[in-house]
């Protein structure tokens, strides 16, 4: 047994307080092994998992098929970069492509990456095929969005913890309010390249825009000549009850999709479940006439399409639609806020459920600098359930869509204990 394994989870949290950078505030618990929905401690306590590494595991923790695909592929090649060909990419891009509709691919490693990626490859659009002058482009974006950590990608944040003290900013971006087609009409004018933007608010905290928002906002873009660029990190891959979020794009497999198509964005981005959390890969997608404004030597990775990433990727993609994880999400979340629903009448300690699929969250009757909604994920954790709190008073629930409903309805169980056992300290 090695010294990790030996270690109890006090000395694995001091470990990470002397030797890492502090750029996280997780709950205190140190998880070992994952299976399916379940995590493990070190302790041996098991916990179902209310997070799913950010919408990343999916396809529930160490899935087998994903975890045979990367063995496989680790004995034979992990990495040629892109100096070379390699058996692998070739047959990943065109499954991608076939798998989601669309015409190119260029493979990336993680979700930041593949914003910038995206970003680079509006302003490049934006100067070569729309005509804006040198220098001019705008990226239009949405207020309290979540769309990476990088420069560029904070330089379209209005959140002061992500940047305080990081300036100076990129130049270039417009930020309008969420669900506001009105604000996006008087954003627009002729230096406008792309409008980037979540179909589902995640990290804000689950916040879910009209129905015909996306719809609406393509055609404004499609009137002006502009870009709707769908950053689908965190909502793609069948989590909120269909493939994608955002998309209708017909060609997708059978059962991957359901309810009423919305739109089929100009560019999309990829990341988290595309390899069902077991390796870091990321993609944008767009048609040809978009993405032939790359050219050798204007972007690219060492990582960025490994024979490794590929491998994996489409394992994991296989299992999304051979084990219909859109519709079980879509089943399983009607289900879910459905159920606390009735939890929120028997309690004083939530306001409101929102969310699709199996993306949801709950706001709890206190202020955003209040320790409640920490408190009660503390409860929850003791309670053998592991949740996390986004913007103060906001905790979200994405389990791994592979769940089964007698697991929902035992998760819903410790959800509604937890509630209305819970008095604040």
């Amino acid at each position: 047994m090695s010294v990790v394994e030996k270690q109890h989870s006090a000395e694995a949290m001091a470990l990470e307080a002397r030797y890492g950078a502090q750029n996280y505030h997780p709950l205190p618990v140190v998880l070992s092994r994952g299976e399916g929905v379940f995590v493990w401690d070190v302790e041996g306590r098991r916990y179902y998992d209310f997070l799913s590494a950010y919408s990343a595991v999916n396809q529930g923790h160490c899935h087998p098929r994903i975890v045979e695909a990367l063995t496989a592929q680790a004995q034979k090649l992990t990495l040629t970069s892109r100096a070379f060909y390699n058996d692998q990419l070739g047959r990943y891009e065109k499954y991608l492509c076939e798998y989601f509709g669309f015409d190119k691919v260029l493979p990336m490693n993680t979700g930041a990456e593949a914003v910038e990626t995206a970003i680079k490859l509006a302003r490049k659009w934006g100067y070569e095929k729309k005509g804006i002058p040198a220098g001019k482009a705008k990226i239009i974006v949405c207020q309290n969005n979540f769309h990476g950590r990088t420069i560029s990608i904070i330089s379209a944040s209005n959140d002061p913890v992500a940047t305080e003290n990081f300036g100076p900013f990129t130049p270039g971006m417009v930020s309008i309010r969420y669900n506001d087609l009105e604000a996006l009409e008087a954003a627009m004018d002729e230096h406008v390249a792309a409008f980037l933007v979540e179909p589902i608010q995640g990290e804000a905290g689950v916040y879910v825009p009209d129905d015909n928002y996306l719809e609406q906002a393509h055609k404004i873009c499609k009137a002006h000549n502009v870009l709707l660029i769908a950053d689908e990190v965190q909502t793609g891959i069948a989590r909120t009850g269909r493939l994608l979020a955002s998309c209708g794009n017909c060609s997708c497999p059978k059962g991957q999709c359901s309810g009423t198509p919305q739109v089929k964005p100009d560019v999309l981005i990829l990341g988290k479940a595309i390899s069902g959390g077991v390796f870091p890969v990321s993609a944008v997608l767009a048609r040809k006439e978009i993405m032939e404004v790359i050219r050798p030597g204007n972007h690219g990775s060492t990582f960025g399409g490994n024979p490794l990433a590929c491998a994996v990727a489409m394992a994991a993609l296989d299992v999304v639609r051979d084990e219909d994880l859109a519709q079980r999400a879509r089943k399983l979340g009607e289900k879910f806020r459905a159920q606390i629903a009735e939890i929120i009448a028997e309690t004083h300690w939530v306001r409101l459920v929102r969310g699709k699929g199996l993306l949801n969250a709950i706001v709890i009757d206190d202020t955003e600098d209040s320790s409640t909604a920490w408190e009660i994920c503390m409860a929850l954790k003791e309670n053998g359930l592991l949740a996390k709190p986004t913007h103060g008073n906001i905790i979200r629930f994405a389990p791994p869509l592979v769940m089964t409903e007698a697991e929902l309805e035992e998760c819903v169980g410790i959800i509604r204990k937890t509630l209305l056992e819970f008095k604040k300290p």
